[in-house]
């Protein structure tokens, strides 16, 4: 694909790099971005569950990559991290994470990343405003999902403390700096979205 001659659906088509080996390199660059943002963490003292930089790290990469491309980044992440290497929130690793009162928010992650890049699929990464709504949306699956698994750990009536209230002001904050960035580098490669 010529980035000059076919017109971009996701910021990484805007590369004119294509083929297998591309979308695998991709994929595996992503994954890092994911890591590297889970390296921020902030424990709060009253859940299990930290304030991570991993969603930013998620939704950005999965809106440049598309659908298909982030939730592979997303599921390669989960493996990466279940297997042993220290990529989730702050360092952690291992199985045990992914069954743990984290896990169910990590486990949204390719879903959510299958939603963000879907929707920038059809151009909600092109404006601040439209790429904001894409986070907000893409974020609903972690939460569901988190929830679901917290709810093992946590009692019901605190669950919402636990899990999703304390969390709410930090996504917002994440989502609007993907949403900043997302059209920026559509300009900034010189891309016409």
């Amino acid at each position: 694909m010529n980035a000059h001659t076919v017109r971009p659906v996701v910021l990484a088509d805007a590369f004119a790099v294509e083929g297998p080996l591309a979308d695998a390199a991709s994929v595996a660059v992503a994954s890092a971005i994911i890591a590297l943002c889970a390296r921020v963490q902030i424990p709060l003292p009253f859940t299990p569950v930290p304030v991570s930089g991993a969603t930013l790290g998620l939704l950005l990469v999965a809106a440049a990559l598309g659908a298909r491309r982030g939730a592979a980044a997303a599921a390669l992440y989960l493996l990466e991290g279940g297997a042993g290497l220290p990529v989730f929130a702050g360092g952690a690793a291992g199985a045990a994470i992914l069954l743990g009162p984290t896990g169910g928010y990590l486990l949204g992650f390719p879903v959510a990343a299958a939603v963000c890049g879907a929707l920038a699929e059809r151009g909600w990464d092109r404006t601040p405003a439209r790429a904001f709504a894409a986070m907000l949306i893409s974020g609903a699956p972690i939460f569901a999902l988190g929830l679901l698994g917290l709810s093992r750990f946590a009692p019901a009536r605190t669950l919402l403390l636990q899990g999703l209230w304390p969390f709410l002001p930090g996504e917002i904050v994440k989502c609007a700096a993907a949403a900043g960035l997302l059209p920026l580098g559509w300009r900034l490669f010189g891309a016409r979205p």
